[in-house]
């Protein structure tokens, strides 16, 4: 302790750090951190694209001005989009296991604004196609090298105490410990927790989750004004109101920021929580709505320029499978059944009949549907092989083009079905907050045709879930892959 009563500030490991104390230590700024990342990406496109169409065709000329300014273009679409997918935050710059997904998505985004672009220019300047192949392979290479370097300096940096942000907590409580425990786990080298306070020392004891408790809040006012502190987080609980306010108060004058953390609730939600202000009240964010904004309509415009173009390219398939069914039974062609779309409304689902017209039962008049079964009698040949190579769902651009589906999504289940498996699985009709789909997420991982078994629908949901929660444009796009390559031959259909 020092002359007035306060303990030194500890470093990690119990021990100073090999570059001294924290107060020696740069404070990190994660504004100037996403600053200096957004200009680095900037330059790399920039100077790669102009380098790209040097190497090609030599630098000089009218031409050459106008490449570079379609490079400057792209170079400011390209940071345009990550500022606002947020990549440039600083929680998405340290978080480097979806760096090279985030990278891919900001570069495809650009291209197709870009082309766009291209499309609307009235330059009279051909773009060269190799330069633009050329420009964003090298550019995609060297801004995922400039992001893993810069995140490797920053870490050593910061695990050499020269880069790191000094937090103290108020609160020696269960959401002092919470907080403090999940910083640990979070295992970032910059955060570092240095210390806690507490207005009510009696009920704890000297350390909490491990870091020192340093004093009471009188102390704290000291503590700062003496040491080096970026921020001080209040762990209380948010139903302590009159405590909360004293505390806040107390601390509005001190040059640091002073942040609410979460109360013991806020770390039972299992998605990253963020807040926002409604009519000037903030607001926790907990579960957003899945497909909002623009995310909704990049995912419209997918399904129905999508759809369309597959309708005019399988046009010879689908009247192929249509006359060859009409040959073999009597009956129509297309059979229609009630399914549980989005936001569990009924809608009617377009198949090719894969079954004799008299054993076919509607919805509507049956009290609960069987599902095909192996050597299930009520299959025509034709439609054994349309099921066996998924043939039969076709029909179902048509629903995607009038809006009940989309290409990609969580399988629609009959209704009878739907009942059964939401009384027996909790949190199934989650699946029902995005549009129902013709291919998705657990079909391409081998969840598709007969489920015996309810292990087998929850495993299923499962996928569903994970593919509403994790939704992207390129998610979209592999999954399409998939199904071209695995997707439409599945030995579980029948």
């Amino acid at each position: 302790m020092n002359s007035n009563g306060l303990h030194e500030i500890p470093t990690p490991g119990g021990a100073r750090s090999r570059s001294g104390s924290a107060d020696n230590a740069v404070s990190i700024s994660p504004q100037v951190i996403s600053g200096i990342v957004i200009f680095l990406d900037f330059f790399i496109v920039l100077l790669t694209g102009m380098a790209a169409f040097w190497i090609n065709f030599g630098i000089g000329g009218f031409i050459y001005k106008q490449f570079s300014f379609f490079m400057m273009i792209i170079s400011i679409i390209f940071v345009g989009i990550g500022v606002a997918y947020r990549v440039y935050e600083f929680e998405a710059i340290s978080f480097t296991r979806r760096v090279v997904y985030r990278v891919v998505r900001q570069f495809v985004i650009t291209i197709f604004i870009f082309a766009v672009f291209v499309m609307l220019w009235r330059g009279g300047v051909t773009i060269s196609t190799i330069w633009i192949a050329g420009s964003v392979a090298v550019s995609f290479v060297f801004v995922f090298i400039g992001r893993a370097a810069f995140y490797v300096v920053l870490y050593r940096l910061a695990e050499a105490g020269r880069l790191t942000r000094n937090l103290l907590v108020v609160g020696g409580g269960p959401q002092g410990q919470k907080l403090i425990e999940r910083l640990k786990a979070d295992q970032k080298p910059w955060n570092r927790v240095i210390g806690v306070f507490d207005d009510r020392l009696e009920r704890i004891g000297d350390t909490v989750a491990g870091v020192p408790v340093l004093g009471d809040l009188d102390k704290l006012t000291v503590y700062i004004r003496q040491h080096h502190v970026d921020e001080v987080i209040v762990a209380l609980p948010w139903s302590a109101d009159n405590r909360l306010l004293g505390i806040l108060n107390r601390l509005q004058e001190l040059p640091v920021h002073i942040s609410l953390g979460s109360d013991l609730i806020g770390y039972q939600f299992p998605h990253r929580t963020t807040y926002s202000l409604v009519g000037g009240v903030p607001v926790l964010n907990v579960m957003a709505k899945p497909l909002s904004g623009w995310q909704h309509l990049l995912k419209l415009l997918e399904d129905r320029v999508l759809a369309a173009l597959i309708v005019v390219a399988f046009s010879p398939i689908l009247l192929s499978v249509a006359l060859a069914v009409r040959l073999e039974s009597p009956g129509p062609v297309i059979f229609r059944q009630k399914r549980y779309g989005f936001n569990n409304q009924v809608f009617y689902v377009f198949k090719f009949r894969s079954m004799y017209h008299n054993m076919t039962l509607e919805d509507a008049e049956a009290e609960r549907v069987k599902q095909a079964t192996k050597d299930d009698p009520r299959i025509t040949r034709v439609g054994r092989f349309i099921r066996k190579s998924s043939l039969d769902e076709l029909p179902q651009l048509f629903n995607v083009l009038n809006g009940t589906m989309s290409l990609v999504g969580p399988r629609p289940h009959a209704v009878a079905h739907n009942e059964e498996y939401a009384r027996l699985i909790d949190g199934y009709f989650a699946r029902h907050k995005v549009k129902p789909g013709i291919t998705g997420w657990a079909q391409v991982n081998g969840f598709r045709g007969e489920t015996d078994t309810v292990d087998k629908m929850e495993a299923r949901v499962n996928y569903d879930v994970s593919y509403i929660e994790n939704w992207s444009l390129l998610f979209d796009i592999q999954i399409l892959l998939m199904t071209a390559f695995v997707g439409f031959v599945n030995k579980n259909a029948y």
